[in-house]
């Protein structure tokens, strides 16, 4: 092996390494807090709902969300 491939998979498994470094498993005694409305990614489903509306309706393109529906705006 030339230095270069050696660099790539040193660079390799240094970043595999450290991605599973940042993997942590939530003990069930944190469930609680992280199960929290405000602990939430998106915590309103109605503002969700509105935003994808907004999305299909406006870029007329459709899929994905689970409805059929055009760029009209009028489904």
């Amino acid at each position: 092996m030339d230095a270069m491939n050696k660099r790539t998979v040193r660079i390799a498994l240094l970043t595999v390494i450290g991605g599973l470094a940042g993997c942590a498993t939530v003990e069930p005694w944190d469930r609680d807090v992280l199960a929290r409305p405000d602990m939430q990614i998106v915590s309103d489903p109605s503002e969700v709902a509105a935003d994808e509306h907004i999305y299909f309706s406006k870029e007329a393109s459709s899929g994905g969300q689970g409805f059929g529906g055009g760029g009209c705006g009028c489904n």
